[in-house]
């Protein structure tokens, strides 16, 4: 079956998704605003047959496409044959985001990335963000990366699992947030107490900063309190999914079985 990508309202500007996990965790999310799905000519085995399965289910439809056409659309990205075309990505505003945090007082968490530009760096964060429970990301709306289908291929279908806010203002956000109940902790190599040391039984809103220059000013000055994460080697700084993945893993341990 071929076809043209659905024209209406809702998909103007669609966001594709590409992957087979991005793609079903799109169709599985109750929320999903998938319209249209396109698999490659050949593509045979049981990830095209469980996608055909659960569009069908969702009256979704699926069109075969040539190679060239999925590749002119996902442009070096391991899409695997499989893309779905969806409404644009919905940003919640700050105030959303919050309203969806939960865990009681002392063990909310939301991650904030200070114009961190690397759409692979966003998709990781995303992804290890989710695994580890953080109940929302907040995002600049200038100078860093967003929502794209790079970013979605590299969370593998996690983004459906974390709410995500757009503000035009990182340091207002966090400013806001604190006036809300939340500690806002920034990590840095300067910062005077390890990860290890810091009480995270408390509500907190983690800022990393961007790939090149760590934290900005602004944000800096809108911590309450700056971590570091304490090395043994000669490397200076480790990359930024990679710290986001060590601060998370211990704050999750320290909140699930204390300070031993």
């Amino acid at each position: 079956m071929r076809g043209h990508l659905i024209k209406d309202d809702r998909t103007k500007n669609p966001l594709v998704i590409p992957g087979f996990h991005a793609v079903k965790q799109s169709l599985l999310d109750p929320a999903n605003t998938v319209r249209e799905i396109w698999i490659g000519e050949g593509k045979r085995g049981t990830r095209p047959d469980e996608v055909f399965r659960l569009a069908k289910e969702k009256s979704i439809r699926v069109f075969i496409k040539k190679q060239d056409d999925i590749e002119r659309l996902a442009p070096g990205i391991h899409h695997q044959g499989i893309l779905a075309f969806a409404a644009e990505f919905a940003y919640l505003d700050l105030e959303g985001l919050v309203r969806r945090t939960s865990g009681g007082p002392g063990f909310r968490l939301i991650l904030a990335a200070d114009h961190i530009t690397d759409e692979g760096n966003l998709g990781a964060l995303i992804r290890t963000s989710a695994f580890f429970g953080v109940q929302g990301l907040i995002l600049p709306k200038d100078r860093s990366a967003q929502v794209t289908g790079k970013v979605l291929k590299r969370t593998s279908g996690a983004f459906v699992r974390l709410p995500v806010a757009q503000v035009v203002n990182l340091r207002r956000a966090l400013d806001t947030l604190r006036d809300r109940g939340f500690w806002i902790i920034g990590a840095a190599g300067e910062g005077p107490e390890t990860i290890y040391e810091f009480d995270w039984k408390r509500d907190t809103v983690l800022v990393l900063g961007s790939e090149s220059k760590g934290l900005s000013r602004s944000a800096r000055e809108g911590c309450d309190q700056l971590v570091r994460i304490p090395g043994q080697g000669t490397v200076e700084s480790l990359n930024v999914s990679v710290a986001c993945g060590i601060i998370l893993g211990e704050i999750s341990r320290r909140r699930r079985w204390g300070s031993a």
